[in-house]
């Protein structure tokens, strides 16, 4: 049996976000080693500070400050750290209640190893070296054995949430790396494409043959396995004419209009999709025969272009559109 494929992708895009009067308050707070939590109408004091209080939903404004220094309530040890995480060594995941706080809060927690860390101990804020207004401007917690909180007592104290050059907005980079593989059935249709052929699979109880095959028939949910090659003539079944440009991707920057259209290959119990050139786009129509254009060196075909055959007749088609 031939390899199935596989391919690494990834999909990344910064996601920008404003700040409320709250949030910004926390993070300009943390630029200034500056822990901020927020006091609500019962008295509890929420950290992070949230804009509304998750339990009545009232709004919430009452910033207090809390002590740099709390208390692991549960933790999960990470032995291997990735990509654009805190620590760059085994760390710990901790959540952390900070002394005057109701709730915890999550961050790495920097310890030799899992057997030095334990529901209970006792830590402290490392503050980053360059703060920006970030919940990375606390770089991790520590572990501390010290009982002074550095000036803080304990209680959290009021605080006006006022600070110089407020942060107003964070830039949050989101990415997701994945290994993506198409399975038996769609490697053997990439491959068969890389040879300028189109292989589907026929169903062994309806017999309609799928293109691109899936492995498995999507109305019997049968396994499919008999590989059938189709085409490569086909039939336009359905189209529409793209009149808004696409973004500059390498393979959508055409110029507009152009038609892309639905193609029953002819052998094919299931149109598949292509573009249409070689005729003006207001002539594409339904029942154009067409017929694949290679670009040499290319996996699969660049466009469909009419092959000079009569109109098919619409009965032929008709349970494709």
């Amino acid at each position: 049996m031939p390899e199935v494929l596989k391919a690494p992708l990834v999909v990344e895009f910064p996601f920008t976000r404003s700040l409320g009067p709250v949030q910004s308050a926390f993070l300009t707070g943390l630029r200034e080693r500056v822990v901020l939590g927020i006091r609500t109408g019962d008295g509890r004091t929420l950290v992070p500070p949230v804009e509304y209080d998750p339990v009545t939903a009232e709004e919430l404004r009452d910033l207090v400050e809390v002590a740099p220094t709390g208390t692991v309530t549960t933790w999960a040890w990470n032995h291997a750290p990735r990509r654009d995480q805190p620590l760059d060594t085994p760390f710990a995941w901790a959540l952390v209640r900070l002394d005057g706080a109701d709730t915890a809060l999550l961050h790495a927690l920097d310890a030799p190893g899992p057997d030095a860390v334990h529901t209970g101990m006792r830590v402290r804020v490392r503050w980053a070296a360059e703060r920006t207004g970030a919940i990375t401007d606390i770089a991790c917690f520590e572990p501390y054995d010290e009982s002074p909180h550095d000036g803080h007592t304990g209680e959290p104290a009021s605080h006006t949430g006022v600070f110089e050059d407020p942060a107003t907005g964070i830039v949050a980079p989101a990415r997701l790396d994945y290994t993506y593989s198409p399975g038996r059935a769609q490697t053997a249709y990439i491959n068969a494409l890389a040879e300028q052929r189109n292989v589907g699979e026929r169903c062994p109880s309806c017999r309609k043959v799928y293109v691109p095959p899936r492995g498995a028939c999507p109305t019997c949910g049968v396994a499919t396995s008999e590989q059938v090659e189709v085409g490569p003539h086909g039939t336009v079944t359905t189209f529409c004419i793209v009149n808004i440009k696409a973004a500059h991707t390498a393979n959508l920057d055409m110029e507009v209009p152009y038609v892309y259209a639905h193609i029953a290959l002819d052998g094919a119990g299931l149109a598949l999709h292509g573009r249409i050139g070689g005729i003006p786009y207001d002539q594409v129509r339904m029942g154009l025969r067409v017929e694949p254009v290679w670009t040499p060196g290319a996996r699969y075909p660049d466009h469909y272009r009419p092959t000079g055959e009569p109109d098919a007749d619409y009965d032929t088609y008709r349970e494709l559109l």
